[in-house]
């Protein structure tokens, strides 16, 4: 095209009529386009609410966010009262070091703390250092701060809605006392969203309870003050002094129970610079739900996907899937090792190497666990006993049923002649006939005690016992020096030959079947990388994998034990479990499932008659064995009775 007719061609497409019959359309640049998005610049109150939504979810976040404060105030006392789920109160007071009136209005101030001065976001040694909870609370409702530090007069500050007050003199002793009223009343969309009053003060009491774990030196009190008045104290926890773990132990006794306390394994454990302590159940104190897993980093409660699934994974040989542990575990780093600064709720951490925290945890548990060795949890013998307590005589006027006297020397002689067997001699009393008539091991037939030879003697004072009997062929008796023993024979034999068949797969591993076709799986880039990094893991179970080009993995041999399987959809479930826990144990679960039915199928069967011999043996056995306490399936598989109980169910204190 020549310069005149190039020319022409530009002048056409700069015409309007161009743009018309072409369907463009040209803006004209003195024309200011209405459609397009205004950029602005939002107010502080704006600012403050939205940031009030992504720090306050509800009351319970409020009453977090302020008694952490309190915390890094170094408080060795905390109070904290509510009035209708902390909706229309809540008070936070506390003895920490408090606060001038110059500091007043700058704590008020969006991203002003006292806690981190900015140059370094990883060395972070305290619960807050966002400086956004109290302008977001005093955007949302109305909040008051009285405060008095050493050296200086106390004093108050106001805020309501964003809007803030002038600093007052006030009275106060010592500390701070921050108190806000009537949460949300400046956003009333996000009153609807809350929960019951019950509800909500149900998630105050979880959040307090958390937090009295983290610090056992600090003694907190929480009082529902609803309707006014003095209130109710719903949770006390008093400071505790001393070594570490006696007081954490003694903490974690008020706040879950002593029952937990009675049951919890001491984990002590360190590795790459992590330390790992605290407490966990015994597999046979487990719960319905995960409702009693506590995790801490650094002191700070946290809800880790991966820290719950190295839980869950140290307990998954011992546990149904119905049943989940109960543990309260501490985790303490570098604070360079781990970010805190995830969620504006300080809630999810990220390790720098998550592999290391969760081998630790699944590590140390399992260590743990074995040197219980065949414990099992209290509370089953407890069960035991409610279920065995005598039917109570039932409405007002029956008559309470006391224990006689003790009969006399004489009373007891006469009593003892009259009740003597016929065709024994006279002359032979009582003491002859206990080696006749006393617990022995006897061959005698009968439908409900099975007996075999006599037992080894001094077998009371081991910790299961020596065998007395057994009855309905399925239960062995044992008496042990201060009570007895009640052993289920199957589940326990059955735990000691799955735990036998799994010390020879770790010494001998697990035999691989190669397919004669390897069977592909398509997969992404992504997962196909993922699966990847866990194949050597894979391989110890039998499972051989090795890329295929692009995002496709060749399965080239598979656990010999499992059969014929369905490769990919194996596959598939493990980057599932991958997703969801950071690690996989599917292949293992399968391979020690298999073993567990063959256990279960190869051990002694409800309905044997056992000899003395025998039952002894399968005592000392559970004893040597780890883990003998529970069945493959969690459930005990012995129940120990105290004799002082046993007198207290006959009515013998």
């Amino acid at each position: 095209m020549g310069g005149a007719g190039f020319t022409a061609a530009i002048r056409l497409v700069e015409s309007p009529n161009y743009a018309k019959f072409s369907g463009m359309s040209i803006p004209d640049p003195k024309i200011r386009d209405t459609s397009r998005p205004v950029i602005r610049q939002l107010d502080d109150t704006a600012i403050n609410r939205i940031a009030a939504g992504e720090v306050v979810e509800r009351p319970a976040s409020a009453v977090k966010e302020l008694v952490e404060n309190a915390i890094d105030a170094g408080a060795t006392r905390i109070g904290i009262e509510i009035a209708d789920g902390g909706k229309t109160l809540i008070r936070i007071t506390d003895d920490g070091c408090g606060m001038s009136p110059e500091d007043l209005p700058l704590a008020l101030s969006r991203h002003a703390t006292s806690k981190i001065d900015g140059s370094d976001l990883l060395n972070i040694h305290t619960f807050g250092f966002r400086g956004e909870a109290l302008p977001s609370l005093g955007a949302v409702g109305r909040l008051s701060i009285t405060s008095r530090a050493e050296g200086h007069e106390a004093a108050t500050i106001k805020v309501a809605g964003g809007k803030l007050e002038p600093v007052r003199p006030a009275a106060l002793r010592s500390g701070t006392v921050v108190e806000l009223s009537d949460l949300f009343y400046a956003t009333p969309a996000r009153l609807k969203f809350m929960r019951t009053d019950r509800a909500e003060s149900q998630a105050i009491s979880d959040v307090i309870k958390r937090l009295a774990m983290a610090e056992p030196s600090i003694g907190f009190t929480l009082r529902d003050v609803s309707g006014g008045g003095q209130g109710r104290v719903t949770f006390r926890a008093d400071p505790l002094s001393g070594d570490l773990f006696d007081a954490l132990h003694g903490r974690l006794a008020s706040v879950l129970g002593r029952e937990f306390a009675e049951n919890a394994l001491k984990i002590d454990a360190t590795r790459d610079g992590i330390r790992l302590y605290g407490y966990a159940a015994l597999p046979t104190y487990s719960r319905g739900a995960a409702v009693a897993q506590f995790l801490f980093v650094n002191t700070r409660p946290v809800k880790d996907k991966m820290l719950q699934g190295a839980l869950r994974g140290a307990y998954f040989d011992f546990l149904s899937r119905d049943r989940h542990p109960v543990a309260a575990l501490f985790i303490d780093c570098d604070p360079e090792m781990v970010d805190v600064n995830v969620h504006p709720a300080k809630s999810e951490v990220r390790f720098r190497d998550p592999g290391i925290a969760r081998g630790l945890i699944v590590s140390a548990l399992r260590h743990a666990l074995a040197e219980a060795g065949h414990r099992a949890s209290s509370t089953v013998g407890g069960a035991t006993l409610g279920a065995m307590r005598p039917e109570q005589p039932t409405g007002s006027g029956a008559p309470r049923v006391y224990q006689m006297d003790r009969p006399s020397m004489g009373a007891r002689g006469a009593a003892y002649a009259g009740q003597r067997p016929v065709d024994i001699p006279p002359s032979m009393g009582f003491a002859e006939l206990s080696e006749s008539y006393s617990g022995q091991l006897i061959d005698a037939p009968g439908p409900t005690l099975h007996t075999g030879e006599d037992i080894v003697p001094g077998a009371e004072l081991l910790p299961l016992g020596a065998a007395r009997g057994q009855v309905h062929e399925n239960y062995i008796i044992a008496q042990t020096a201060d009570g007895m023993v009640i052993v289920d024979q199957h589940a326990a034999h059955e735990r000691l030959v799955y735990e036998k068949l799994k010390r020879q797969m770790a010494e001998n591993g697990v035999a691989a079947q190669a397919l004669l076709i390897p069977e592909i799986v398509e997969l992404s880039e992504n997962d196909s990388a993922r699966l990847l990094e866990v194949a050597d893991e894979l391989a110890k179970f039998g499972l051989r994998i090795e890329p295929f080009g692009g995002g496709a993995v060749a399965v080239r041999e598979t656990p010999a034990i499992l059969g014929e399987v369905n490769a990919e959809a194996m596959i598939r479930d493990i980057l599932d479990e991958l997703d969801d826990q950071g690690s996989s144990q599917l292949v293992q679960a399968k391979v020690e499932a298999i073993l567990s039915r063959v256990a279960c199928h190869g051990s002694i069967r409800s309905g044997r008659r056992m000899r003395g011999e025998e039952m002894n043996a399968l005592l000392r056995e559970m004893e040597a064995t780890p883990h003998s306490g529970q069945c493959n399936h969690g459930r005990p598989t012995y129940v120990e009775l105290k004799l002082v109980d046993i007198e207290r169910l006959f009515g013998r204190t």
